[in-house]
């Protein structure tokens, strides 16, 4: 039989071949690491310069070092040129978004009662400043400005910077200009790749050093912000995307095609997988994918097959369900759609994902855009570990306790068994009835 998708079946794959399936296009930075160490070099040591150097030589757009922060004027005129379809799309997206991180915020001080005369709890406080990263190259995404801007305004972070590549007209994508003035965001500065890495985690002469950086970006931002890691909190893991659609018999396979085209357009080094046990489904998705792309534009078109023609996307064939879902939690995608008449027979089973999408109805594509749960999430495995971004990843917590006169005694004797087994003088000491008597 002809297909058109990449096609394996897992019951014939060795180990190797198997394991080869589980590889992201981050997972060997190797030869990114090399390229991108100059750059950061040359950010570090030239500050706006070397910008507006790197705007011109890799984005091919004309970004003096005077001009690298938007001003005010060019946000208006851009906010302007927004049609006003798209205007109430984004306020749409931006109201649900805000009202779900809202929920999300935690109490800013918690006490409780952990024994008599003792009191332990935490604060929550906003870290003091984000950079968030919103790419370009492969498209313009207003949607990760409201997804990474709004936990951050929702959290209060005093000082938050949009980076942003410009394009080719050097300026900032107009409906991102729109986003962030939005949500009140005017710092916004025009550097992209991994040049805007470095000038967050460094500080130039215009862009101000931020303490992290949060946004999903090219191999080259995931190199940057692992060479960086010491310089600044490199986030989340945020890099190319990638997707499951997990389908049983009672899927409709027209609705799984379409949704498993959604992330393979974003670039050939993104992965998509249908993962089915019936082959039924798996048939009807391939022959379904030439009508879809037919409807694609050339680029995206390329993109997706590129991806589903690959090694790292198509259609995975299991024996049954349950392998489909030992599968799918070990590859751990960001976004994991479920395909079934009952999703919710598969919630319990399922444990490794940045976001579970649940039925037919719930696309990938609406989470992407206007659900209200974030939609940068781990990829590359990390959700085995990881958390979608959120005000959490916005916000620290400091660690309360009070102690009164009457709880101290049963902790004094506690601590002080522990000291002496441990071999602390001083700890032992401080908590010793000599505490209450001084030496004269």
């Amino acid at each position: 039989m002809t297909t058109n998708l990449s096609r394996f079946v897992l019951a014939n794959m060795a180990p190797q071949e198997r394991a080869r399936l589980f590889l992201r296009a981050e997972a060997d930075l190797g030869g990114y690491l090399d390229k991108v160490r100059p750059i950061i070099e040359a950010v570090r040591e030239r500050g706006d310069a070397a910008l507006s150097q790197f705007a011109q030589d890799l984005d091919g757009a004309p970004v003096p070092a005077d001009g690298i922060k938007v001003g005010e004027a060019e946000i208006e005129q851009g906010c302007a040129r927004v049609p006003a379809e798209l205007a109430k799309a984004i306020l749409y997206a931006r109201d649900n978004i805000l009202a779900y991180h809202r929920i999300q915020l935690p109490k800013p001080m918690m006490l409780t009662p952990v024994a008599s005369g003792v009191l332990a709890g935490e604060r929550w406080a906003p870290i003091p400043s984000v950079a968030c990263y919103v790419p370009r190259g492969k498209g313009s995404f207003p949607s990760v400005c409201l997804m990474t801007l709004i936990p951050a305004v929702v959290a209060k972070v005093p000082r938050i910077a949009l980076i942003t590549p410009p394009g080719p007209d050097g300026k900032v994508d107009d409906a991102t200009l729109f986003c962030a003035r939005a949500v009140g965001v005017t710092d916004i500065y025009k550097c992209g790749g991994a040049q805007a890495v470095a000038a967050v985690a460094y500080g130039t002469q215009t862009v101000p050093k931020c303490d992290k950086i949060v946004g999903p970006g090219s191999p080259w931002v995931v190199a940057a912000k692992q060479l960086l890691s010491r310089q600044i909190d490199p986030g989340p893991p945020a890099g190319p995307s990638e997707a499951i659609v997990l389908a049983d018999s009672t899927a409709n396979a027209w609705k799984a095609a379409l949704d498993l085209l959604n992330e393979s357009e974003h670039g050939p080094d993104s992965s998509a997988f249908l993962v089915t046990s019936d082959a039924r489904i798996a048939d009807a998705v391939d022959a379904y994918m030439p009508k879809i792309w037919e409807r694609q534009s050339e680029g995206r078109r390329k993109f997706s097959q590129a991806v589903l023609k690959g090694k790292r996307g198509g259609i995975v064939l299991t024996r049954d369900m349950e392998e489909a879902v030992a599968f799918t939690n070990e590859y751990a995608a960001e976004h994991l759609q479920v395909h079934s008449a009952d999703p919710f027979a598969y919630v319990e089973k399922l444990v490794n994902a940045g976001e579970i999408l649940l039925g037919e109805h719930a696309a990938i594509c609406l989470g992407n855009f206007v659900l209200g749960p974030n939609a940068v999430l781990p990829t590359a495995g990390a959700a085995k570990t990881a958390s979608p971004l959120s005000v959490y990843d916005y916000l620290k917590r400091t660690s309360l306790v009070h102690v009164t006169e009457a709880g101290y005694p049963p902790l004094a004797a506690a601590a002080h068994t522990l000291a002496e087994y441990e071999g602390f003088d001083g700890h032992a000491l401080a908590v010793s009835p000599w505490r209450d008597t001084p030496p004269k």
